[in-house]
């Protein structure tokens, strides 16, 4: 069953009319959504530390930074663009206190909603509009007159509003030109989580990194092992992005696209499926949630160690030489 989508013909910023939006964290959706909704004629209010990077950029950009609880009280929408994290105590201490009644929580994620770290009270409305793209992309795509597509759902529907509230909010931020598709709060944390851990951010990192060491232990330079498991990964997905599977397979040679049928199912198998449907349940059933909040209240000492352990693994050491090599790809140094 396919989801309802929307776009810019579907609705209006009506509903937005005469309201104050305030965004909660001037990070990278903060900054993209907060100029977005002001270029759509929007009265935007930023929250965020005036000393800190992020406020002094907001300052830039022509925001005047106030403390959290200024802001949500002047607020009739508040977005939520803070990380995960710290999301729970920011609500706890400054958000929930000076909120309006029938004013709009918007969140640009459904962890904490969905796992119920933050419980809104009854009389407002809770909603999330996702764009699926990093926030300088929402922004970028903005001023180029498109936009990315954003995923769109209501938890909590206080005044009768939300789903207007929310469409208006997705079309003045960009997402009306992508499409605007209809979903849960659960739909978006769950599937959103998995893609990040099984494919995007885990799968494809660890499957870069055990290639780059087999080549490496097989006796191969390691520039080699580089460009052939990290470096083209790129050009694989750009073509993926452009047409799916069959294009990119239509657009590299007959050896690699039977190499990949013949090889592809040996290493990405039904045991690694099972893996990936393990890794799933624990999704569901809030596991990584909890390990993630345990973590991070003991100051992320797991998380940190990781952060290390990658920044030092040897296709990281080799790679930095090598894109420092290649100006035209504006290699970046962390």
């Amino acid at each position: 069953m396919a989801i309802e989508t929307l776009y810019d013909k579907d609705g209006s910023m009506q509903p937005l009319a005469g309201k104050t939006v305030a965004i909660i964290g001037y990070g990278s959706q903060g900054h993209a959504h907060a100029q977005n909704l002001r270029d759509s004629g929007i009265q935007v209010i930023v929250a965020n530390r005036r000393d800190s990077a992020n406020g002094k950029l907001a300052i830039e950009h022509g925001f005047n930074p106030l403390p959290v609880a200024d802001a949500v009280k002047q607020a009739d929408v508040v977005v939520i663009t803070l990380p995960d994290e710290v999301q729970p105590a920011v609500y706890k201490n400054d958000v929930a206190p000076n909120l309006k009644a029938g004013a709009c929580v918007l969140f640009t994620h459904g962890f904490n909603v969905h796992f119920k770290t933050i419980v809104p009270a009854a009389n407002v409305d809770v909603i999330m509009v996702a764009p699926k793209g990093p926030g300088h992309t929402v922004r970028y795509e903005y001023e180029k007159g498109g936009g990315v597509p954003s995923l769109m759902a209501v938890a909590q529907d206080a005044t009768g509003k939300a789903w207007d509230i929310a469409l208006a909010y997705a079309i003045g931020n960009g997402g009306g030109k992508g499409g605007i598709l209809k979903t849960t709060f659960k739909d978006e944390c769950e599937t959103d989580l998995f893609g990040e851990q099984v494919v995007l951010c885990g799968g494809l990192a660890e499957l870069i990194k055990k290639g780059f060491e087999t080549l490496l232990e097989g006796g191969y330079p390691p520039e080699l092992a580089y460009f052939e498991c990290c470096h083209e990964v790129k050009l694989i997905v750009d073509l993926v992005v452009r047409g799916g599977l069959n294009f990119m397979n239509h657009s590299i040679s007959n050896t690699a696209e039977f190499g990949g049928y013949y090889t592809g199912p040996k290493i990405v198998d039904d045991a690694a499926k099972a893996r990936m449907k393990a890794a799933l349940q624990h999704i569901q059933t809030g596991g990584f949630a909890k390990a993630f909040r345990e973590d991070y209240e003991k100051g992320f000492p797991w998380f940190k160690s990781q952060k290390e352990a990658n920044r030092t693994h040897s296709v990281e050491i080799v790679g930095q030489e090598l894109r420092a090599r290649m100006p035209w790809i504006k290699p970046v140094v962390i």
